[in-house]
């Protein structure tokens, strides 16, 4: 066959016409030549490529589960979760809102130096700055006194990244991290996961910039003994001086801390190795991302991962206590909260997440209220359908054009802040037409000099002042973290009215800094979207 349409348009995109064409022309010969022996790889990149956006399969609604409010107690609203997901209960005077990002970034500083087990770093990439080199020395020091100190001999750090933004350019993750695997070669451990998306042709005509947007690793888990920091912040400069974000710390909570660590143990498990020399590798056994064959990677993937979930979701059902019944709260003595651990990873056939974001916005009834936040506003199509249709108040906060992390960028790249004009523009329309203005409100987050990349949302169940969930880790709500990259957060359950108290400052604190979008808005001079603005749009949303 020839070159699916999908793959034209991407090739098109990119390259010049007259480029693109000899590439197409090729392509076709390449892969009619390897259909007739053996099917196209590319053509494993269909669902990725599409531009429809079905609507995930739905998690069952017990009859009496969350659809009926401020009777029954937290407990009978947000049970169901332990029946897809591992529950943990902790006390809620164990977790902590950070705010800032000099706050998570000194945070991180110093659990680093007092770590004695094990330090555990998920990132999207690790930045170049003299800020990075400052926590690469954190680690450097644990690692050294861990040698020195007979309190702490076992020290482990273990740190996964993506392969195509961790290797960008001749100066970056890989390069940064080098120093400290070459002197604890024992002790270190650098991962870095590549989708099996990318590969083929793909793999050598996307350029390196443009490489991250078929798919990435993009998890944000900072581990240290058992404390655990989510959040969707990366580790760069700009995330610890003037981008906000949001963090939670859960502090002396083992057994999320153990959950999180198997499962970037697992994940960097089918990722690439590197090694001293700048060299990458697989572990033995393992089925290559690119190089072997995609649904063989897939399946592997998922097993290993998912052997996580299943392990913690059995060893909680075996243990799970008489007291934990419908009719009880959430409250026994200090643990009176729950953490649900929730991931995402379409690529490899996971998709819990989407099934349970999808389910709370499902269940979200009149008279509650939902604050949902993005630094891309991009909602996927399943997932904007709930929220017109749902019966909940919904407040959304967004990035304005300047807050935008894209905002003065060079090239195509450029054009994202006004696509996400675009696609604001084209949802409030939506809300207008439905006579939803009263329901659903848009906001712009504005602040000088910094940008917006805060994600997650605040759940109020009916007559309640304080959210009592929130979801809070690196997924954007968008196409692409449902669809392409590999995505954790927690959903936070808690009837502990401190933590409630720290949530909804969390939550003023952030819209304190917006405006409401109305109409006029978007008749601003500095709205105007350029009409192949407009058109490369569904691109935009698919890859960005």
């Amino acid at each position: 066959m020839a070159a699916p349409m999908s793959w034209r348009r991407l090739v098109y995109s990119v390259y010049p016409p007259a480029i693109a064409g000899v590439f197409t022309r090729v392509s076709d010969r390449i892969f009619r030549a390897r259909d007739r022996r053996r099917g196209s790889s590319v053509l494993l990149l269909a669902p990725l490529l599409a531009e429809a956006d079905p609507a995930p399969r739905r998690v069952s609604r017990p009859a009496g589960s969350a659809g009926a409010q401020g009777t029954d107690g937290l407990f009978s609203h947000f049970r169901w979760m332990a029946e897809h997901v591992p529950a943990f209960r902790v006390p809620g005077t164990h977790i902590h809102i950070l705010t800032s990002p000099d706050q998570f970034y000194q945070t991180m500083k110093a659990r680093i130096k007092t770590a004695k087990r094990r330090v555990v770093m998920a990132s999207l990439y690790l930045g170049t700055g003299q800020l990075e080199q400052e926590l690469v020395d954190c680690m450097e020091d644990a690692l050294q006194r861990s040698q020195e100190n007979s309190d702490a001999p076992d020290l482990k750090v273990s740190v996964l990244l993506d392969y195509t933004r961790g290797s960008r350019g001749p100066i970056n993750s890989r390069t940064m991290l080098l120093p400290l695997l070459q002197r604890f070669t024992s002790q270190m451990r650098v991962s870095l996961y590549h989708t099996p998306d990318l590969r083929g042709l793909l793999r050598l005509l996307v350029p390196q910039r443009f490489n991250e947007t078929i798919g990435v690793q993009h998890i944000k888990v900072y581990l240290f003994d058992d404390s655990i920091i989510i959040s969707g912040a990366n580790l760069s400069d700009s995330y610890f001086t003037n981008r906000q974000d949001r963090y939670v710390l859960l502090e002396n909570c083992g057994e999320v801390a153990d959950f999180f660590s198997d499962l970037v143990e697992a994940v960097g498990d089918v990722s690439l190795q590197l090694q001293p020399d700048n060299s990458v590798t697989m572990l033995e056994g393992m089925v290559h991302p690119y190089k072997g064959n995609r649904q063989d990677f897939s399946a592997a993937a998922r097993k290993r991962i998912m052997e996580v979930m299943n392990t913690a979701h059995m060893r909680q059902r075996l243990s799970s206590r008489p007291e934990d019944s419908e009719d009880e709260g959430l409250s026994d003595g200090e643990e009176d909260t729950w953490v649900f651990p929730l991931v995402q990873m379409k690529p490899l056939g996971i998709q819990v997440d989407e099934q349970v974001t999808q389910r709370l916005l499902t269940d979200a009834g009149p008279n509650s209220t939902v604050f949902l936040t993005s630094g891309y506003f991009n909602l996927t199509q399943a997932y904007m359908r709930l929220v017109l249709g749902a019966g909940a108040g919904y407040r959304i906060l967004t990035a304005s054009p300047e807050v935008n992390g894209f905002f003065g960028a060079k090239g195509v790249a450029g054009a994202i802040p006004a696509a996400y004009v675009h696609i604001a523009r084209q949802f409030y329309n939506q809300v207008c037409s439905l006579g939803q203005q009263e329901r659903i409100h848009l906001h712009e987050y504005h602040r000088p000099e910094w940008t917006f990349h805060a994600k997650g949302l605040w759940y109020y169940l009916q007559g309640k002042d304080r959210p009592c969930l929130t979801l809070i880790g690196s997924p954007n709500f968008g196409y692409r973290s449902v669809h392409r990259d590999l995505e954790a957060q927690i959903a936070i359950v808690t009837e502990n009215e401190e933590l409630q108290s720290q949530l909804q400052a969390e939550q003023e604190t952030l819209y304190q800094r917006s405006t409401e979008v109305s109409g006029s808005t978007f008749e601003q001079p500095d709205r105007h979207v350029k009409l192949w603005v407009k058109l490369v749009t569904p691109l935009i949303k698919n890859f960005f």
